[in-house]
């Protein structure tokens, strides 16, 4: 069975021209791809033909003598020429066909809000009561009754401390400007306290998942080439992926992309569909994108821990999944007592190998917004073609691409804001989510209860 996009691209690419212009890319790329296609398959029947051909002329050979068997040996030459020639123009266009097959996005599934940006984004679920600063609370109604949802919420007369200021300012147990001075922006120093809380939301993810059936993974912190264009979209994300210099190596912005190429180049069983991953990596961001959003604190960062969801699915079963992985997060967020909206992100926003993505917001008092703390996609198989992963039938041994999907789970640092802003009390501790307290219990030197700010000498 063909890739899908490759399928719609040659059976009807007026109808892929509409999900290329429903993510504001424009379409003309899907006519070069189809007449690339065309010409590439054009040579391919014409070099098969003639190597049918030779092959005949060259038996023919074996079985003539004199001038017929001269004038076969002549035509066989010729032939073998014209194919070299042939074969080089093939793997020129062969090349051009796989880049601009390769730039394709995924198709856009039906329930996509089509809009050009993440203002088009729609929320479809909330849950929690929020703590809203008495002046965010027009914001707030804005961010919820705006699209017909009636959230119960609790008002304060006191504005929570942002997150960065109480790391840094109140808790004293984190260090962004030592880690500005040795590494650069964007990076930090986490001690005592704040770190017991890093390992306990990673713990907590791990224990969680696992004991859905989830396999634990830890997988390689670096990609080559070949395989990272197999997972993202690099063109457009070169600038924000590090690179080691002298090597064909990448840092891995997330666990997806490791586990996304644990199957590269295998065939899987349908009897053993779905496989589910839970994967456990630092991450590692350029954020070149970021300019001077959130310079200050730990929510947008170089490096951070996360607990990523990870599963190859067969296609009839995948969008069921999508929603198996966002409720995992949700209950996840749930737990934590974190107030949180889940929402469809909008077509021009999804990036190109998603289908169709949520992204879990949680509310953030200090700044009344929700920021994003989880992403989860369905790539269908976008992502499989190019890593050539395919699923066999048990009737028929037939051959399809698998699908595959993503969702963080917990990311640490992020969460570690939301748990800042969320659970601080006006005296300048932290409550320890309940949830938490058992992992806190491992470490003989981690609080029980609550974090509180450091004692200055």
């Amino acid at each position: 069975m063909l890739w899908s996009i490759l399928k719609l691209l040659r059976e009807n690419p007026e109808e892929l021209k509409k999900h290329v212009q429903k993510r504001f890319i424009n379409p003309n790329i899907v006519d070069e791809a189809y007449k690339i296609d065309l010409e590439w398959r054009r040579l391919l029947t014409e070099i098969q033909k003639l190597r049918h051909r030779h092959n005949v002329i060259s038996r023919e050979i074996s079985l003539t003598t004199g001038d017929e068997r001269n004038k076969k040996i002549e035509e066989a030459r010729s032939l073998l020429k014209e194919l070299n020639e042939l074969e080089g123009k093939l793997k020129e266009i062969e090349e051009k066909r796989e880049k601009l097959l390769l730039s394709l996005p995924n198709v856009v599934h039906e329930s996509v809000p089509i809009g050009p940006d993440d203002s088009y984004n729609i929320p479809v679920k909330f849950w929690g009561k929020p703590k809203v600063f008495i002046e965010y609370v027009n914001s707030f109604l804005d961010q919820t009754e705006k699209y017909g949802f009636k959230v119960d919420y609790e008002v304060i007369d006191w504005k929570p401390v942002g997150h960065a200021d109480m790391l840094e300012k109140v808790l004293g147990l984190g260090d962004t400007v030592k880690a500005s001075e040795v590494a650069g922006s964007r990076f930090y120093y986490l001690f005592n306290d704040i770190v017991f809380l890093d390992l306990a939301l990673l713990m907590y993810a791990i224990d969680k998942l696992t004991s859905k059936g989830y396999t634990l993974v830890i997988p390689p912190y670096m990609l080559r080439y070949n395989v990272l264009i197999g997972v993202i979209d690099l063109e457009t994300f070169k600038d924000s992926i590090y690179k080691i210099e002298g090597e064909d190596l990448y840092l891995i912005a997330t666990a997806e992309h490791s586990l996304a190429a644990l199957h590269k180049d295998e065939e899987i069983p349908e009897e053993k569909l779905p496989l589910k991953y839970v994967g456990i990596s630092p991450c590692f961001r350029k954020e070149a994108g970021a300019g001077s959003r959130d310079l200050k604190g730990i929510f947008r960062v170089h490096q951070f821990h996360k607990i990523e969801q990870f599963v190859f699915a067969k296609p009839e079963e995948s969008w069921d999944i999508m929603e198996e992985l966002i409720s995992n997060a949700e209950e996840l967020f749930r737990g934590l007592e974190l107030p949180y909206r889940v929402v469809n992100i909008a077509s021009g926003d999804l990036g190109l190998p998603a289908a169709k993505k949520y992204d879990l917001e949680v509310w953030m008092p200090a700044q009344g917004v929700y920021r994003e703390m989880v992403s989860c996609s369905n790539t269908t198989d976008w992502q499989s073609y190019r890593l050539n992963i395919k699923l066999v039938r048990r009737r028929g041994m037939v051959k399809e691409y698998v699908h595959t999907l993503n969702s963080t789970a917990i990311a640490s640092t992020r969460t570690i804001t939301a748990i800042l802003e969320n659970m601080q009390n006006r005296d300048g501790t932290i409550t320890i989510p309940r949830v938490l307290k058992k992992y806190f219990e491992v470490f003989d030197k981690a609080p029980r209860d609550y974090i509180h700010p450091v004692k200055k000498a």
